[in-house]
């Protein structure tokens, strides 16, 4: 007897949902590009707060089906860790398993490099010893998050060549934007960027470029390599196997480089 091919788990991207209307419109280009990657793949979009649809009514349409739930977001904080999993067993008949955040991972800095380069970073001046880089993100009161965002900040400076680049954060942790570009200009570095390790436009995001001394990367948005990063996501835990689904499981699992 020849088996039903049963269908791939459904991809479920958890946004947080933002007041800036560009940011629904960048999440939507950004889970455009994932389609085109992946056709056929069951695509949804779910957030936390703010926006429809919201995280709980994504995972209620899904009835029983086996999905994949991978975050929009790029540290492990709050959200990672309480909110999407308790969404998840809210939703008893839903077999699925929550990835781990996008970052800090190589894809994420592939981004991160080319959005300093759209913004003028001169590619050719590696290493350049009056230049440094603000890394600049939303901020977490939990540790892991911050380890994970300073994480990020030291492969980002590899990544330019060994370039100092320095953590920042909008809101709940230190230093912040400000304090780090004094703390860097205190170094003799006197062309600072900021890089915007944000996903996508909003109030963050604007606040920190506003105290860019010199160049300022716009977000993460629906670059290339964030739609590979969700699929990379996606593949990975996946590939945990059929044990993975199911309410007992539905932790993150250990971020992954």
């Amino acid at each position: 007897m020849q088996r039903t091919r049963q269908p791939a788990p459904a991809l479920v991207v958890v946004a947080h949902g933002s007041r800036d209307p560009r940011t629904p419109r960048t999440v939507a280009a950004l889970l455009h590009r994932v389609r085109e990657l992946r056709p056929g793949l069951d695509v949804r979009l779910g957030h936390v707060e703010l926006n429809a649809p919201l995280l709980p009514d994504t995972l209620a349409a899904l009835g029983d089906r086996e999905a994949v739930l991978v975050p929009l977001l790029l540290g492990r904080g709050h959200h990672v860790k309480h909110d999407i999993p308790a969404s998840v067993a809210a939703a008893p008949a839903l077999h699925a398993r929550v990835a781990p955040p996008l970052g800090p991972h190589p894809l994420l800095v592939e981004a991160l490099y080319d959005r300093l380069t759209e913004a003028g970073w001169p590619a050719a001046d590696r290493g350049a010893r009056d230049a440094a880089v603000v890394l600049a993100a939303a901020g977490s009161r939990d540790p892991e998050s911050a380890a994970g965002t300073r994480r990020t900040a030291r492969l980002l400076g590899e990544r330019l060549g060994g370039v100092p680049v320095l953590a920042a954060y909008a809101s709940a942790a230190a230093p912040t934007v400000p304090a780090a570009v004094r703390a860097l200009a205190a170094r003799g570095h006197h062309r600072i960027a900021v890089a915007s390790c944000f996903t996508a436009p909003g109030r963050f995001a604007a606040a920190a470029a506003a105290h860019a001394p010199w160049i300022a990367a716009a977000p993460l948005g629906a670059h290339p390599a964030m739609a590979r990063l969700l699929l990379h996501r996606y593949d990975e835990t996946r590939a945990a196997g059929p044990a993975a689904y199911g309410t007992p499981m539905n932790t993150p699992l250990a971020a992954s480089a």
